[in-house]
């Protein structure tokens, strides 16, 4: 496949690989406008992922001293992470939802250990059994902190604010919050007939909202200095119907390939969650916590082979199913349990 791909109307896609994970490569969007060409993400901060990245702008012709601004969908560091370099090589302005930016701002100030010790209680408190607990305590008393990544992630100097237009030369470009991912994940509606003449109102740059083929991951909003317990699931619920109403032609996502179809796609999603959510209620006719029922939750492989990394993950994706089945008020915290456990009700 190539590394480019022209979508028409001054819009290009370049493949920047992510090193060591199986989603491959994000797709980092190229706008054209008459202050410059503009990027939608950036890609991984990594060296292969820079030469990806400059190679695919040099074949448009394009250096990236040239670059006149960098716009991101959210602050994960495959979308995020090259940024700062992009920024320092052309003096491209960085645009972020004030909720990501908050999220970048906490994790660059982070004190050595806060975040490792926010993890490990926090899994110990959903029911992480010690043996996956001492690899981050040691990592915390060892002084490894900075070896995660995003804490080098550029700060953003301008704000992504929802539904306005963004300040772009010649283009329509309109920014759509959609939170649930990240807090602060916006797609972007480009308001401008379809190069194609394909049915529907503009394209959508979806970021990770919107996939074709596969389902974002839906954790929690950590915020180790605030206690609000937060809803991401009904957020992202919310947030697709919000895109399912705008009618776009076709959406143009981070990850995998362009699509038509986005209503449907979202009608695919809607399903999927509520079938999910179904099957925890059973799961949950057994009190267990949220570690445990990570553990029974269909993944894209067992539970023995999921990497310990990934399993933090999916432990924060079973919390975020539970808060949302709480709040419709189809499951409830068992009072007195600790680590706390859930039951269908």
């Amino acid at each position: 496949m190539s590394q480019v791909t022209e979508h028409g109307g001054g819009v290009w896609s370049l493949r920047v690989p992510i090193p060591d994970n199986p989603l491959g490569h994000t797709l980092v969007h190229v706008l054209d406008t008459a202050r410059g060409p503009v990027l939608i993400d950036t890609g991984w901060d990594d060296p292969a992922s820079w030469t990806a990245l400059a190679g695919g702008l040099d074949a448009l012709g394009i250096p990236v001293a040239d670059i006149h601004g960098v716009v991101i969908t959210h602050h994960h560091p495959d979308h995020h992470g090259l940024s700062g370099q992009v920024r320092e090589a052309s003096g491209a302005w960085i645009a972020m939802h004030a909720a990501d930016t908050a999220v970048v701002r906490r994790t660059r100030e982070a004190r050595p250990g806060v975040w490792l010790g926010y993890l490990a209680d926090k899994l110990a408190a959903v029911g992480a059994p010690e043996e996956h607990l001492a690899p981050l305590r040691a990592a915390r008393a060892g002084g490894r902190m900075r070896t995660l990544p995003g804490l080098g992630a550029a700060l953003p100097d301008r704000e992504i604010v929802p539904g306005e237009l963004l300040d772009l030369a010649d283009r329509r470009l309109r920014a759509i919050w959609t939170p649930g991912h990240t807090p602060g994940h916006v797609c972007l509606h480009l308001e401008e007939d379809h190069p194609a003449n394909l049915p529907g109102h503009g394209r959508l740059f979806s970021g990770d909202h919107l996939l074709p083929g596969i389902s974002p991951h839906i954790g929690l909003y950590e915020d180790p200095d605030d206690s609000t317990v937060t809803d991401p699931l009904g957020d992202y619920l919310d947030s697709l119907e919000r895109i399912g109403r705008l009618g776009v032609a076709e959406v143009l996502p981070a990850h995998q390939h362009a699509f038509t179809g986005a209503a449907a796609r979202v009608r695919e999603l809607l399903v999927h969650h509520e079938a999910r959510l179904t099957g925890l209620l059973a799961l949950l006719a057994t009190p267990l916590t949220p570690w445990q029922l990570a553990e029974r939750m269909e993944w894209n492989r067992p539970w023995e082979q999921i990497p310990y990394g990934s399993r933090n993950i999916a432990a924060s994706e079973a919390e975020a199913h539970l808060r949302r089945l709480v709040k419709l008020g189809r499951a409830e915290a068992v009072p007195g349990s600790a680590p706390v456990t859930y039951v269908a009700v």
